[in-house]
């Protein structure tokens, strides 16, 4: 029996050098899945309306569909924390509006942590949530929400960790500490890069986890279930290295089911007489 993760845990792996695992997953079954796989950390991403609604970019993800979605990943966790991002536009709105949209998500989607993207702007958000007794994973560097800043789409953000150099080290790493210092338990440092990551991991005694741009300098690293499993249709397309390739195992059988029907075959799976 695996033990429910805590946040003392991820700590604690810090201090013994133990790398923390998140993995991005939107719904139910994926999450039963990656929740057996053993991983610390289940992120319900803001990005579920881009990669899997097609939704033009992340900030037309709604509170609404967030909460809809961290319920159904809920349900499948039984081990792994459970974060959700926020969507863009409580945060941005203050910290009274934070906090009443961090309850919410909370209560009903019941996750175990919240995370918040673009955090280093809003430091007083982050100590409102944690005095409320959320939990919050602080979201900074070049991320999702606060790309087109840098003028960089989010479909190129894996590419942005060249925009992360030496001449930037001493904000980043004084972010860090503010929102260590406001009461973040976890850090996701995004598009780090192997210059001024390993930097800002060290000078705070928090965890600090990276997606894009990340590397093995961090303290562990968060990756979408569906890059990592090749599922999506730019997988068919294009030489993307991965784990596996389900769009085209997918392609493939929905093909091999498509002539069994065309030459009046009985169909895989389907009830027996």
């Amino acid at each position: 029996m695996v033990d429910k993760v805590t946040i003392p845990k991820l700590h604690q792996m810090k201090n013994t050098g133990k790398k923390i695992v998140g993995v991005v997953a939107w719904d139910y079954q994926m999450a039963r899945i990656v929740d057996r796989a053993g991983v610390e950390i289940i992120s319900v991403g803001d990005t579920v309306g881009f990669n899997l609604w097609g939704q033009a970019n992340p900030l037309e993800v709604t509170m609404d569909q967030m909460v809809t979605v961290a319920q159904a990943v809920r349900r499948g966790t039984e081990h792994a924390l459970v974060s959700c991002d926020f969507p863009y536009g409580p945060l941005q709105q203050g910290a009274d509006a934070t906090l009443r949209a961090g309850l919410r998500l909370v209560k009903e989607s019941g996750v175990d942590m919240i995370k918040l993207d673009g955090a280093a702007d809003y430091p007083e958000a982050v100590t409102a949530m944690t005095r409320a007794g959320i939990p919050v994973w602080a979201q900074f560097g070049i991320t999702p929400q606060t790309a087109l800043q840098y003028g960089i789409e989010y479909s190129a953000m894996s590419d942005a960790s060249a925009e992360v150099t030496a001449d930037m080290q001493d904000r980043l790493v004084s972010e860090a500490k503010m929102l260590e210092d406001a009461g973040a338990v976890l850090l996701d440092f995004t598009n780090s890069g192997p210059v001024v990551g390993p930097v800002v991991t060290e000078a705070v005694s928090i965890p600090v986890i990276g997606g894009f741009g990340g590397g093995p300098w961090l303290d562990g690293r968060v990756r979408m279930a569906n890059a990592a499993i090749g599922y999506g249709v730019k997988f068919l397309d294009e030489e993307i290295e991965t784990y596996a390739n389900v769009a085209k195992t997918t392609l493939d059988a929905i093909c091999a089911y498509r002539d069994d029907v065309r030459a009046a075959k009985q169909i895989k799976g389907a009830p027996k007489k």
